[in-house]
């Protein structure tokens, strides 16, 4: 976790709601309120200093935030709009508090990952804006410089907060985050419900998802790269080919699983680093697969599941190039051969990846040489 230092967060809680047609901060959202979410958001991320800023239905909040412990402020203008509760959250600030955060109380999907690295990317320059972004898109909460409290209070101009940081877009970074959830509002009671469903949900990042956290969120070089689109193509071909055998592979977790499997290469344990930065994120069914892609259980059932053709893919890969298993093992194994704790884990993945071979062959009807031309670019 980033220390968070005299980082504070405005959590901006004090409008009517109109659009919505009910009162935002308390509707339910999973076993909690659209309000504890996004304070628990910064809470988890590290943020001990957390402001609500209450207008409409304060009498309704302050209980609640006084159960939560987290300071309210009061806006007495809340009806000339939200900026007018960005001006009393900015206000509460005091000389202790270095950086704040702002955030609408209705972007309840947020990661606490996603706080954390604006904190971190901020530590090491002087600039004084950090934006959030999805795919080059910007959302929230930007994290702006304390320096910036009292151009703020005088600020004057129409556009409110956004008219007045693009007046120092020079001062400004935009941080990729990978994080959806920086975009997703709720105006509508139709937003609130997608907003809602989606946290049943299981989230498989796109193609698109994958490349910005393997090249961008996470900065992979580029052998590393390459290696995991190699793999991904073998993985997703031959997924594609079993489900035309009856197989019900999940063809986005499998491609997702195989392009990130070595996210977190120069950690000390990498999968379990891998895994576990993709279960912040949200992404639990590919996160188990990144986290068995180097040792695997083998399921004892007939089907093969993702995480046993990741684990395949990624064998037959020797960097860009798709190779027997006995060619892949090879070196490591004549490498290691005095060394029995390691040779007996790597002769226990080839064994592993000779039997996954052998299952996918047999439904396949076919060499799985036969089929990783159709991967070959």
């Amino acid at each position: 976790m980033t220390p968070m230092g005299s980082i504070a967060a405005i959590i901006l809680a004090a409008g009517y709601s109109s659009r919505m047609g009910a009162f935002k901060p308390l509707l339910p959202f999973g076993e909690t309120t659209v309000l504890e979410q996004a304070v628990a958001v910064f809470r988890k991320a590290g943020v001990q200093d957390v402001r609500v800023v209450v207008g409409y239905r304060s009498e309704d909040l302050l209980p609640v935030l006084a159960g939560m412990k987290v300071r309210s402020v009061m806006n007495p203008c809340y009806q000339e709009g939200m900026f007018s509760s960005v001006l009393a959250g900015v206000e509460s600030m005091g000389a202790e508090c270095e950086a704040f955060f702002l955030m609408p109380v209705d972007f309840p999907l947020v990661r606490p990952e996603t706080i954390e690295l604006l904190a971190h990317a901020r530590r090491d320059t002087s600039i004084g804006i950090f934006y959030p972004a999805f795919l080059g898109e910007r959302g929230h909460p930007p994290l702006i410089s304390n320096s910036y409290r009292e151009r703020l209070l005088s600020w004057r101009g129409m556009g409110g907060l956004k008219a007045f940081l693009e007046q120092y877009e020079g001062d400004s970074m935009t941080v990729e985050s990978g994080d959806e959830g920086i975009l997703l509002d709720m105006d509508t009671l139709e937003d609130y419900e997608r907003l809602r469903a989606s946290l049943r949900v299981d989230s498989t990042p796109s193609r698109q998802v994958c490349e910005q956290l393997l090249c961008g969120r996470f900065a992979a070089d580029s052998p590393v790269v390459e290696h995991c689109r190699a793999v991904a193509r073998l993985a997703l071909v031959l997924a594609e080919r079993l489900n035309e055998c009856g197989c019900r592979l999940d063809t986005a977790v499998v491609e997702a699983g195989a392009l990130l499997h070595d996210l977190a290469r120069d950690e000390p344990d990498h999968a379990a680093a891998g895994a576990a930065a993709l279960t912040r994120m949200g992404h639990r069914a590919v996160a188990d697969v990144v986290a068995t892609h180097m040792d695997i259980q083998l399921d004892p059932g007939d089907a093969i599941n993702a995480a046993e053709l990741v684990f395949l893919a990624d064998k037959l890969t020797r960097g860009t190039r798709y190779v027997p298993l006995e060619v892949r093992f090879r070196d490591q194994l004549e490498r290691h051969a005095h060394e029995d704790d390691v040779l007996a884990k790597i002769t226990c993945r080839l064994e592993s990846a000779r039997m996954i071979a052998k299952g996918v062959e047999s439904r396949l009807g076919r060499r799985i040489e036969d089929v990783w031309t159709e991967a070959t670019p």
